[in-house]
C-alpha cells in the first residue's frame, strides 16, 4: 500500500476509514467487529473508546488480526499514551 493520508471514524458509515495516498480506501465495520469479537459490555466499551479516540490504533489491531490477544488484555498488546 500507499502511504496512508488519513484515518478516522466515520458516524454515518460506523466505520473507520482508511485513505491511502494511491486512492485505495480501507472501511472497517466496526458493527461486524463488535459482534465477533465482544462478549461482554466491557469489550465493546474498550473498542467504542478505541474508535473514538485512537481509530488508527483500532484499524492495526483489527487488519494485524491482534485484536482477541488487546481484548484479552496480554501485556504486549496494551497501548501506549
Amino acid at each position: 500500500m500507499n502511504k496512508l493520508l488519513f484515518c478516522e471514524y466515520n458516524m454515518d458509515t460506523a466505520c473507520v476509514e482508511l485513505k491511502y495516498a494511491d486512492g485505495s480506501m480501507i472501511a472497517i465495520d466496526t458493527n461486524a467487529v463488535e459482534r465477533e469479537f465482544c462478549d461482554n459490555m466491557y469489550q465493546r466499551s474498550e473498542l467504542d473508546w478505541l474508535i473514538y479516540n485512537k481509530p488508527l490504533e483500532y484499524a492495526r489491531l483489527v487488519l494485524e488480526d491482534d485484536l482477541e490477544a488487546y481484548l484479552k488484555g496480554t501485556p504486549e498488546h496494551r497501548l501506549m499514551d
